[in-house]
């Protein structure tokens, strides 16, 4: 029974997770990424309070400061750079796979300053895997008419998934998932609202496409993947739902092939390769970490992340 629900919480997060991707593209096509933030984080934050008050969950002003600060890092920051990416050209696969690294990277910040020992197999697979990204990269710019700079986007975005999930070690918060997402989804609601209103465009498109986005991010990116997050690293540890991020990217390519089209390369079949390579050098040079108590706060959503999350 246990090996069943972890195989059905592994799949839902796989998909999921990768569903963040895909409801940005489907959002920006819309709306400014921002926009679409500003009113996806609003109709979760409302939710979730709301489901909050009924369970009768009551934050502390401790779990207040210590969720803002998750929610700045972990969904304001990653996915307002990645989705404004996104929305600019970069592939929701290519994003998804710069994403992905946010395990290697947070692995080797944690030997610094956890002191948590990185072998030198895992430190290969960092190096192959972030090779294996270069090599996606290098794919798509070679069939778009999009400049490299754009790419520091998501980049910037996974860079500020891996601070927040230090913090979330840093800070170990002990709240209920439901009470913990409520914080941070008013957080990043409170921002990307702000974002809009500097832009001139809180006003959202009364569209068929954009509300429909809104509902897949809010339903699938931020309940079910950041849900399914949780799940599995508390059940499983962090190890395992970091394992399992690296499936996102070869699912949301194909899911975006289907969808939308996007074209799947030679060089980005390569450089998934050779990333799955490097994630099994790293894994195989590490240990399995089963402490609930700490878990990464990766989420795409999207998250937390954690993970991914995650989105």
């Amino acid at each position: 029974m246990k090996a069943n629900v972890d195989a059905v919480a592994g799949t839902a997060l796989v998909v999921l997770w990768s569903s963040g991707f895909i409801g940005a593209e489907l959002g920006t096509a819309e709306a400014p990424a921002h926009t679409l933030l500003a009113w996806r984080y609003l109709a979760a934050a409302a939710l979730l309070i709301a489901w909050c008050r009924f369970r009768k969950l009551t934050p502390t002003w401790h779990a207040i400061r210590i969720h803002a600060v998750l929610g700045l890092f972990c969904q304001f920051l990653y996915l307002g750079e990645t989705i404004t990416g996104i929305g600019m050209g970069v592939p929701p696969g290519v994003a998804a796979l710069i994403a992905a690294l946010q395990p290697l990277v947070v692995a080797m910040a944690s030997s610094r300053i956890f002191g948590e020992r990185v072998g030198r197999r895992q430190i290969l697979g960092l190096v192959v895997g972030i090779a294996g990204v270069s090599l996606v990269v290098v794919g798509d710019l070679s069939g778009a008419d999009l400049g490299w700079p754009v790419y520091l986007l998501p980049a910037a975005g996974m860079l500020a998934l891996s601070m927040g999930t230090i913090g979330q070690r840093l800070l170990a918060p002990k709240e209920p998932i439901a009470l913990a997402m409520a914080i941070q989804c008013s957080i990043s609601a409170v921002g990307f609202m702000t974002w809009s209103a500097l832009a001139g465009d809180v006003a959202p498109p009364m569209t068929t496409g954009f509300l429909a986005a809104v509902a897949w991010t809010v339903v699938l990116s931020t309940f079910g993947a950041y849900g399914a997050y949780l799940f599995v690293v508390r059940r499983n540890g962090p190890t395992r739902a970091s394992v399992l991020l690296y499936l996102t990217p070869p699912t949301t390519m194909v899911w975006a092939f289907a969808m939308f089209g996007d074209a799947i390369t030679w060089l980005g079949v390569g450089g998934l390769l050779v990333s799955a390579i490097g994630v099994a050098a790293y894994v195989s040079g590490g240990r399995d970490d089963r402490k609930p108590d700490h878990p990464p706060a990766s989420a795409p959503s999207i998250v937390s992340s954690s993970a991914n999350v995650t989105k």
